[in-house]
């Protein structure tokens, strides 16, 4: 099923900067009538609100706060499009001292965080007859790496999830979309010392717009992602988006 973004109501959790700013600036770009930047703190998109008026309504979401994340939908009560990108990120490798604790946090954020968008929106979103709900994933959620393996766990079960929703929310015409970026140029990208090798937020924000038309579960939007995501195609389309029954 396909998603046009044109005249929809749109929530961006995270899109105060990098990928979510993106994001949120491509949906307006592409038509969309109003977008809602879910952030913990409001007043951090202040800048959007400047430049796009009333088209941008920021409202308090914690992704790790169930209680923040029902507001936050209880608020945003008209929209069809959810976009969940919030996430964090930390370098920690599996065996260091802190890494179950790192970890136990990364989960809280960026799986946990996923289902309560979910449980939380997905109601609505049903509601509004129908849309879509985007997860930012990660290549890490198909390849870890050592510096940062806690993270790549996390993104592992955040895919996993997004899998589910797929099989349990599409029936309902709620289209779900994994996207899956390598090196991007955010703060989250500096940390992990991608420089050069990263790309833009703005492949990302574009890539979630044309995936939705094109009908796609996977987006694979920047050069590398590119790559690994045509080494995965096959497995990706004769396991993971083929009909299977453990019954």
């Amino acid at each position: 099923m396909s998603f046009d973004v044109k005249g929809k109501i749109a929530l961006v959790t995270g899109a105060n900067r990098g990928i979510g700013k993106s994001i949120t600036e491509a949906l307006l770009g592409a038509g969309a009538t109003k977008v809602y930047a879910a952030v913990r703190r409001p007043e951090s998109a202040a800048d959007l609100v400047e430049k796009y008026g009333d088209k941008v309504v920021p409202v308090a979401c914690d992704v790790s706060n169930t209680q923040s994340v029902n507001a936050a939908a209880d608020t945003a009560a008209d929209v069809q499009l959810v976009v969940n990108n919030a996430g964090i990120l930390r370098v920690k490798g599996a065996i260091e001292s802190d890494a179950i604790e790192t970890l136990q946090e990364e989960i809280d954020t960026n799986v946990y965080g996923l289902m309560r968008v979910a449980q939380a929106f997905a109601p609505v979103i049903k509601k509004n007859g129908g849309g879509a709900l985007v997860q930012l994933n990660s290549l890490a959620s198909l390849r870890s790496f050592a510096q940062f393996s806690t993270y790549c766990a996390s993104k592992a079960a955040s895919y996993s999830i997004t899998q589910s929703l797929r099989e349990a929310l599409e029936p309902f015409n709620v289209k779900i979309l994994s996207v899956h970026p390598g090196p991007i140029k955010t703060d989250m990208g500096d940390q992990v010392g991608f420089g050069d090798a990263a790309d833009s937020p703005e492949k990302v924000a574009q890539g979630i717009i044309d995936a939705l038309a094109a009908g796609e579960f996977h987006l694979f939007p920047d050069s590398m992602a590119k790559d690994v995501g045509a080494a995965y195609a096959s497995f990706a389309e004769n396991v993971v988006e083929s009909e299977m029954s453990v019954a």
